[in-house]
Order: structure tokens, then sequence, then C-alpha cells
């Protein structure tokens, strides 16, 4: 049985509005934070996954030639003083 009484219904609306403005307060700031990190962010220059591991690929290509060219320049310096 519902109560007829206006003061109960009052105060469930109030409680009802107030829930509601909460909520979007909370929306609100969630995506203020959002935009805010966005912008912080933004600024600096982060590589994609795929860029870091494209050129962690050449580095390790770049380093196996350095160790090839390196062997060939010491067999040389060797034949060089026999």
């Amino acid at each position: 049985m519902q109560s007829q009484n206006p003061m109960i219904a009052d105060f469930v609306k109030l409680a009802n509005s107030a829930a509601g403005t909460l909520a979007g307060m909370t929306r609100e700031a969630r995506e203020t934070a959002r935009e805010r990190a966005k912008e912080a962010f933004g600024g600096m220059d982060f590589v994609t996954r795929e860029e870091f591991d494209a050129v962690k690929t050449m580095a390790a290509k770049a380093r196996e030639q350095a160790e090839d060219l390196a062997v060939r320049v010491a067999a040389l310096e060797a034949k060089q003083k026999a």
C-alpha cells in the first residue's frame, strides 16, 4: 500500500533529483578528466607499438651487421699483418 503523504512524495522526488544530478556530475567530471589527460599527453611524442617494434628490428639487424663487419675487419687486419 502506497503512502499518500505529500511530504514523503516530495522527499522521494528530491532524492531522485539529487541522484540524477550526482550521476550527471560524475559523468561530467570523468569526461573533463579524460579531456585533460588527452591534452596533457597529446603534446608528448609517443610511438605506436608497431613503430617501436619496427625500430627494434632495425636496431637488431644493424647490431648484427656491425658484429659481422667487426669480424671481417679483424680478419683483414690479421691478414695484413701476416
